[in-house]
């Protein structure tokens, strides 16, 4: 027994193992915590969905439809992006999963500033502040939660690019990268449920002021 520590000690077998195993368990038991995040986050987009044909039923806010389309393109792009950066460091192309992380981030931008900057101003035009009504209430407590979770995830991609440009990612160690990926698309797959909720299902309705 011995003998088979002290070869193991003195080729770097052993330990090396024991690190990638220890790893490989840190990993599973962070996928489950994701999973088990993303599960009771959706919960509440969910209630949040349910909400909105509850109390505005067959009508909806009047908004830009081509401003929608675009944020809406622009989300999905920033997923293809975001699939393809998980997927070149599982290759081991650093340099394209930094170009892809950096379009990521500022799709990921784009369509924060298009609801926020953009739709939001002319929104409150057409419809009210928060809390005016109950259809303001519905679309910025929706868009507004939607907007918080991109934010946090366009924090998340930053923090993962630095590690990246760092070269703390390698082709058997990068489950920051996944775990970012999940959550992004987990928050590109809520919007495709809230956009045609607000921008496409109903009759539009101005309330202004």
């Amino acid at each position: 027994m011995a003998t088979h520590t002290a070869v193991g000690d003195g080729h770097g077998l052993a330990p090396h193992h024991d690190d990638y195993t220890a790893y490989h368990h840190m990993v599973g038991t962070a996928r489950i915590g994701l999973w088990l995040f993303i599960i009771s986050d959706g919960f509440m987009f969910g209630a949040l969905f349910f909400s909105r044909f509850y109390l505005l039923g067959g009508e909806r806010p009047e908004l830009s439809q081509e401003l929608g389309l675009i944020v809406t393109s622009v989300l999905l792009l920033s997923s293809f992006f975001m699939n393809r950066a998980e997927t070149l460091i599982a290759h081991g192309d650093k340099r394209g999963f930094i170009i892809s992380t950096i379009l990521t981030i500022i799709l990921g931008l784009g369509f924060f500033v298009g609801v926020v900057a953009i739709e939001w101003p002319q929104a409150i035009t057409h419809i009210g502040g928060p809390g005016t009504n109950a259809m303001a209430s519905i679309f910025f407590m929706m868009t507004g939660m939607h907007a918080f979770h991109v934010i946090t995830g366009i924090i998340f991609l930053l923090i993962v690019l630095l590690n990246g440009i760092k070269g703390r990612f390698s082709v058997e160690r990068h489950w920051m990268v996944e775990a970012c990926a999940n959550y992004w698309h987990f928050v590109d797959v809520v919007w495709i449920f809230f956009y045609p909720a607000l921008y496409l299902m109903g009759t539009p309705v101005a309330l202004g002021h």
